[in-house]
Protein backbone atom coordinates (compact mmCIF):
# COMPACT_ATOMS: atom_id res chain seq x y z
CA UNK A 1 0.00 0.00 0.00
CA UNK A 2 2.95 2.33 0.69
CA UNK A 3 4.12 2.05 -2.92
CA UNK A 4 0.61 2.73 -4.16
CA UNK A 5 0.44 5.84 -1.98
CA UNK A 6 3.83 7.04 -3.28
CA UNK A 7 3.10 6.77 -6.98
CA UNK A 8 -0.44 8.07 -6.50
CA UNK A 9 0.85 11.12 -4.60
CA UNK A 10 3.43 11.82 -7.29
CA UNK A 11 0.79 11.51 -10.02
CA UNK A 12 -1.52 13.88 -8.13
CA UNK A 13 1.28 16.40 -7.70
CA UNK A 14 2.18 16.33 -11.39
CA UNK A 15 -1.47 16.51 -12.39
CA UNK A 16 -1.92 19.62 -10.20
CA UNK A 17 1.20 21.26 -11.66
CA UNK A 18 -0.01 20.59 -15.19
CA UNK A 19 -3.42 22.02 -14.30
CA UNK A 20 -1.78 25.13 -12.85
CA UNK A 21 0.15 25.71 -16.05
CA UNK A 22 3.62 24.84 -14.71
CA UNK A 23 3.85 22.46 -17.68
CA UNK A 24 1.97 23.71 -20.72
CA UNK A 25 0.42 21.66 -23.54
CA UNK A 26 3.23 20.19 -25.59
CA UNK A 27 5.86 20.66 -22.86
CA UNK A 28 8.17 17.81 -21.96
CA UNK A 29 8.08 16.63 -18.34
CA UNK A 30 11.31 16.08 -16.40
CA UNK A 31 13.01 12.74 -17.01
CA UNK A 32 12.40 9.70 -14.81
CA UNK A 33 15.82 10.25 -13.24
CA UNK A 34 15.01 13.90 -12.47
CA UNK A 35 11.62 13.00 -11.00
CA UNK A 36 13.18 10.19 -8.96
CA UNK A 37 15.66 12.65 -7.48
CA UNK A 38 12.95 15.25 -6.84
CA UNK A 39 10.59 12.90 -4.98
CA UNK A 40 13.26 10.64 -3.44
CA UNK A 41 11.85 7.44 -4.95
CA UNK A 42 13.06 4.84 -7.40
CA UNK A 43 12.34 4.96 -11.14
CA UNK A 44 9.78 2.15 -10.94
CA UNK A 45 7.58 4.31 -8.67
CA UNK A 46 7.95 7.30 -11.01
CA UNK A 47 7.18 5.11 -14.03
CA UNK A 48 4.00 3.92 -12.31
CA UNK A 49 2.93 7.51 -11.65
CA UNK A 50 3.60 8.55 -15.25
CA UNK A 51 1.73 5.51 -16.57
CA UNK A 52 -1.35 6.59 -14.63
CA UNK A 53 -1.17 10.04 -16.27
CA UNK A 54 -0.83 8.41 -19.70
CA UNK A 55 -3.86 6.25 -18.95
CA UNK A 56 -5.81 9.39 -18.02
CA UNK A 57 -4.80 11.06 -21.33
CA UNK A 58 -3.02 13.89 -19.50
CA UNK A 59 0.39 13.12 -20.98
CA UNK A 60 1.70 10.95 -23.79
CA UNK A 61 4.96 9.04 -23.99
CA UNK A 62 7.19 9.14 -27.07
CA UNK A 63 9.74 6.37 -27.20
CA UNK A 64 13.24 7.77 -27.00
CA UNK A 65 11.98 11.35 -26.58
CA UNK A 66 10.23 11.52 -23.21
CA UNK A 67 6.81 12.27 -21.73
CA UNK A 68 4.83 15.27 -22.99
CA UNK A 69 1.74 17.11 -21.81
CA UNK A 70 -1.18 16.53 -24.16
CA UNK A 71 -2.32 19.73 -25.84
CA UNK A 72 -5.91 20.91 -25.57
CA UNK A 73 -8.07 19.58 -28.43
CA UNK A 74 -7.83 21.74 -31.53
CA UNK A 75 -11.20 22.91 -32.85
CA UNK A 76 -11.24 22.12 -36.57
CA UNK A 77 -14.38 23.07 -38.55
CA UNK A 78 -15.29 21.11 -41.66
CA UNK A 79 -17.06 23.45 -44.05
CA UNK A 80 -17.06 24.04 -47.80
CA UNK A 81 -13.73 25.84 -47.48
CA UNK A 82 -11.20 24.19 -45.20
CA UNK A 83 -7.83 25.95 -44.96
CA UNK A 84 -5.51 24.34 -42.42
CA UNK A 85 -3.12 27.25 -41.86
CA UNK A 86 -5.83 29.91 -41.74
CA UNK A 87 -8.09 27.89 -39.44
CA UNK A 88 -5.39 27.07 -36.91
CA UNK A 89 -3.84 30.54 -36.95
CA UNK A 90 -7.28 32.07 -36.32
CA UNK A 91 -7.53 30.03 -33.12
CA UNK A 92 -4.30 31.57 -31.79
CA UNK A 93 -2.21 28.45 -32.35
CA UNK A 94 0.75 27.90 -34.66
CA UNK A 95 0.19 25.68 -37.72
CA UNK A 96 2.90 23.87 -39.66
CA UNK A 97 3.24 20.98 -42.05
CA UNK A 98 5.97 18.42 -42.56
CA UNK A 99 6.09 16.81 -46.00
CA UNK A 100 7.36 13.24 -46.07
CA UNK A 101 6.64 12.41 -49.70
CA UNK A 102 6.09 14.39 -52.88
CA UNK A 103 5.98 12.09 -55.88
CA UNK A 104 4.63 12.22 -59.44
CA UNK A 105 3.34 8.96 -60.91
CA UNK A 106 0.42 7.44 -62.87
CA UNK A 107 -2.94 7.49 -61.07
CA UNK A 108 -4.46 4.22 -59.89
CA UNK A 109 -8.13 3.42 -60.45
CA UNK A 110 -9.39 4.95 -57.19
CA UNK A 111 -7.40 8.16 -57.66
CA UNK A 112 -8.55 8.52 -61.27
CA UNK A 113 -12.16 7.99 -60.20
CA UNK A 114 -11.95 10.63 -57.48
CA UNK A 115 -10.35 13.16 -59.84
CA UNK A 116 -12.69 12.28 -62.75
CA UNK A 117 -10.08 11.35 -65.31
CA UNK A 118 -8.53 8.26 -66.90
CA UNK A 119 -6.50 5.75 -64.96
CA UNK A 120 -2.82 6.17 -65.76
CA UNK A 121 -2.85 9.95 -66.07
CA UNK A 122 -0.12 11.55 -64.00
CA UNK A 123 -0.78 12.78 -60.47
CA UNK A 124 1.22 14.43 -57.72
CA UNK A 125 1.03 12.47 -54.45
CA UNK A 126 1.75 14.50 -51.32
CA UNK A 127 2.02 12.92 -47.87
CA UNK A 128 2.98 14.37 -44.53
CA UNK A 129 2.00 15.43 -41.04
CA UNK A 130 0.03 18.50 -39.93
CA UNK A 131 1.15 20.02 -36.64
CA UNK A 132 -0.36 22.51 -34.19
CA UNK A 133 2.10 24.17 -31.81
CA UNK A 134 4.66 21.59 -32.97
CA UNK A 135 2.42 18.67 -31.94
CA UNK A 136 1.19 16.31 -34.68
CA UNK A 137 -2.59 16.36 -35.08
CA UNK A 138 -3.08 14.56 -38.39
CA UNK A 139 -1.40 12.54 -41.10
CA UNK A 140 -2.49 13.48 -44.61
CA UNK A 141 -2.30 12.14 -48.14
CA UNK A 142 -3.39 14.33 -51.06
CA UNK A 143 -3.48 13.61 -54.79
CA UNK A 144 -3.52 16.36 -57.44
CA UNK A 145 -3.76 16.26 -61.27
CA UNK A 146 -0.17 16.80 -62.45
CA UNK A 147 -1.08 18.32 -65.82
CA UNK A 148 -3.04 21.11 -64.14
CA UNK A 149 -0.43 21.88 -61.48
CA UNK A 150 2.97 21.08 -63.03
CA UNK A 151 4.92 23.32 -60.63
CA UNK A 152 3.28 22.00 -57.44
CA UNK A 153 6.15 19.68 -56.35
CA UNK A 154 8.58 22.59 -56.63
CA UNK A 155 6.60 25.31 -54.83
CA UNK A 156 4.98 23.21 -52.10
CA UNK A 157 8.16 22.64 -50.00
CA UNK A 158 9.02 26.33 -50.33
CA UNK A 159 5.63 27.63 -49.17
CA UNK A 160 4.67 24.90 -46.69
CA UNK A 161 0.98 25.41 -47.42
CA UNK A 162 -1.16 23.52 -49.93
CA UNK A 163 -3.55 26.48 -50.33
CA UNK A 164 -0.67 28.90 -51.01
CA UNK A 165 0.98 26.45 -53.40
CA UNK A 166 -2.24 25.96 -55.39
CA UNK A 167 -2.68 29.75 -55.57
CA UNK A 168 0.83 30.05 -56.98
CA UNK A 169 -0.16 27.43 -59.56
CA UNK A 170 -3.21 29.49 -60.60
CA UNK A 171 -6.00 28.11 -58.39
CA UNK A 172 -7.17 30.86 -56.06
CA UNK A 173 -10.28 29.17 -54.72
CA UNK A 174 -11.60 25.64 -54.19
CA UNK A 175 -14.31 24.03 -52.08
CA UNK A 176 -15.18 20.63 -50.72
CA UNK A 177 -17.48 18.58 -52.88
CA UNK A 178 -17.91 15.88 -50.25
CA UNK A 179 -16.39 14.56 -47.04
CA UNK A 180 -16.63 11.04 -45.59
CA UNK A 181 -15.74 10.38 -41.94
CA UNK A 182 -14.96 7.00 -40.39
CA UNK A 183 -13.45 5.98 -37.06
CA UNK A 184 -10.59 3.51 -36.82
CA UNK A 185 -7.70 2.42 -34.61
CA UNK A 186 -4.15 3.58 -35.30
CA UNK A 187 -1.77 0.93 -36.59
CA UNK A 188 1.89 1.01 -35.56
CA UNK A 189 3.03 3.27 -38.43
CA UNK A 190 0.19 5.78 -37.97
CA UNK A 191 0.65 5.79 -34.20
CA UNK A 192 4.36 6.53 -34.61
CA UNK A 193 3.69 9.48 -36.92
CA UNK A 194 1.06 10.94 -34.58
CA UNK A 195 2.93 10.12 -31.36
CA UNK A 196 0.07 7.94 -30.16
CA UNK A 197 -0.19 4.50 -28.67
CA UNK A 198 -0.92 1.75 -31.24
CA UNK A 199 -4.65 1.13 -31.13
CA UNK A 200 -5.49 4.72 -30.19
CA UNK A 201 -8.62 6.20 -31.77
CA UNK A 202 -8.21 8.18 -34.99
CA UNK A 203 -10.77 9.74 -37.29
CA UNK A 204 -10.30 9.22 -41.03
CA UNK A 205 -11.54 11.97 -43.33
CA UNK A 206 -11.82 11.44 -47.09
CA UNK A 207 -12.59 14.51 -49.19
CA UNK A 208 -12.74 15.67 -52.79
CA UNK A 209 -12.11 19.35 -53.49
CA UNK A 210 -13.34 21.08 -56.64
CA UNK A 211 -12.66 24.37 -58.43
CA UNK A 212 -15.40 26.98 -59.05
CA UNK A 213 -16.33 25.16 -62.29
CA UNK A 214 -16.90 21.89 -60.42
CA UNK A 215 -13.75 20.13 -61.66
CA UNK A 216 -11.98 17.97 -59.03
CA UNK A 217 -8.57 19.38 -58.10
CA UNK A 218 -7.67 17.30 -55.05
CA UNK A 219 -8.50 13.95 -53.52
CA UNK A 220 -7.37 13.87 -49.92
CA UNK A 221 -7.36 11.58 -46.91
CA UNK A 222 -6.46 12.69 -43.38
CA UNK A 223 -6.12 10.68 -40.19
CA UNK A 224 -6.79 12.89 -37.15
CA UNK A 225 -5.58 12.07 -33.63
CA UNK A 226 -8.87 11.63 -31.80
CA UNK A 227 -7.58 12.98 -28.49
CA UNK A 228 -6.16 16.18 -30.02
CA UNK A 229 -8.76 17.33 -32.53
CA UNK A 230 -12.45 18.15 -32.27
CA UNK A 231 -13.99 18.14 -35.74
CA UNK A 232 -17.06 20.32 -36.15
CA UNK A 233 -19.44 20.57 -39.06
CA UNK A 234 -19.39 24.25 -40.01
CA UNK A 235 -22.20 26.01 -41.89
CA UNK A 236 -21.64 26.30 -45.62
CA UNK A 237 -19.40 29.23 -46.45
CA UNK A 238 -20.22 31.57 -49.31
Amino acid sequence: MAKLALWSTIATTLRSEIGAGHYRPGDKLPTEAELSARFGVNRHTVRHALASLVEADIVHSRRGAGVFVIARPTQYPLGRRVRFHQTIAASGQVPSRRFNRIETRPADADEAGALAFRQGQMVHVVEGVSLVDDQPVSVFRSVFPAARFPALPEVLPQLGSITAALATCGLNDYTRQETRLTAQLADAVLALALHLRPGAAVLRSEAVNIDPAGTPVESGTSWFAGERVTLTIAPDQA
